[in-house]
């Protein structure tokens, strides 16, 4: 009897789109792979990302660009102190031709929304986004209005600002998929970045950048993804990685059982990147610091010793036992 190596899962498309998407980023946008690879990531395990990094180093560019890659629609909202939930989700307009209200739709009925500076709006803002995050849907004076599929959510924040910022509530930060920390270049890709931003006459044109993906191709990527095998012993591995948060005595708070699905879709949309249909122990440890940094809280003597919550994570994720 002959053992088929073969995937139950056609994952050939899939991969040829990835990598077209990763091409057209590439043309504007040196280095950054983690982001991109991440970014792509979430769009096939249909999650949201937050983006954290200091300014310029293409936190916004990369979110824009891949935006262009998908023919989707696209918006973006700069958020501030003063953006109020209706500026967001939209208002009821009186017509008095009709003598009723009229639904006028905010910026976020769209299907790929990127947040800029997200943490610049205050509680109530943030609150607004709390069901169509979750739900992918706006009730609005007792009518609810269903998003159209794909829809994502890419916010950015700065790291370092503290004047004029507001924390993000918890209930909002598990709601996110990823939290991606972004980082400096290295001195190789910021000569890169010199050269060719040079050889474009100092011009970034995004119109160099083309649609490689429709809403259609999206969904079945995402249908595929779903169809990827994990076996029980890894479904184990990502509970007991997620358990020790809650009982960690460095951490304040661990993460919610959200935490557990999100590792378990993100490690199968990084195996169906790398043309698997099964998932491995390192898909989930690649993937666990990036849902689990921003979803628990140090105690205050970590943050005293300068503790990072991707070290505890990492720490946590070294001490179970690998399943084979």
């Amino acid at each position: 009897m002959e053992l088929s190596l073969e995937n139950r899962v056609d994952l050939s498309r899939l991969q040829s789109a990835v990598e077209a998407i990763r091409t057209e980023i590439r043309k504007i946008v040196v280095g950054q792979h983690s982001m991109i690879d991440l970014l792509i990531a979430a769009v096939l395990s249909d999650g949201h990302v937050l983006i954290e990094g200091v300014p310029g180093i293409a936190k916004t560019l990369t979110a824009k660009l891949l935006a262009r890659t998908i023919d989707i629609g696209f918006q973006r909202i700069q958020f501030t102190p003063d953006l109020m939930p209706s500026d967001v989700l939209g208002t009821s307009v009186f017509n008095p031709k009709t003598i009723e209200f009229d639904f006028r739709k905010g910026p976020i009925f769209s299907q790929l929304i990127l947040i800029d500076e997200i943490n610049r709006a205050p509680a109530k803002t943030q609150s607004a986004l709390f069901e169509v995050m979750e739900e992918r849907q706006v009730t609005i004076d007792g009518t609810t209005h269903i998003m159209e599929k794909p829809f994502l959510i890419v916010a950015t924040q700065n790291p370092i600002d503290q004047e004029g910022t507001y924390r993000l509530p918890e209930a909002q930060l598990d709601r996110f998929l990823f939290k991606i920390e972004v980082e400096y270049p290295t001195t190789d890709e910021e000569v890169l970045i010199l050269s060719e931003f040079h050889g474009r006459n100092n011009i970034n044109n995004l119109q160099e950048v083309n649609p490689v993906l429709s809403g259609g191709d999206i969904a079945e990527f995402q249908a595929a993804v779903r169809e990827i095998r994990i076996e029980d012993k890894l479904l184990s591995f990502i509970a007991q990685i997620v358990g020790k948060t809650r009982s960690h005595k460095g951490l304040y708070l661990g993460a919610s059982p959200r935490a557990s699905i999100g590792i378990m879709t993100a490690a199968k949309a990084f195996a169906a990147m790398n043309g698997r249909d099964f998932v491995t122990p390192e898909d989930i440890k690649d993937v666990a610091p990036h849902i689990l940094r921003h979803r628990i809280l140090l105690t205050p003597e970590k943050e005293m010793e300068g503790t990072s919550p991707t070290d505890i994570v990492r720490q946590i994720v070294e001490k179970i036992e690998v399943p084979r």
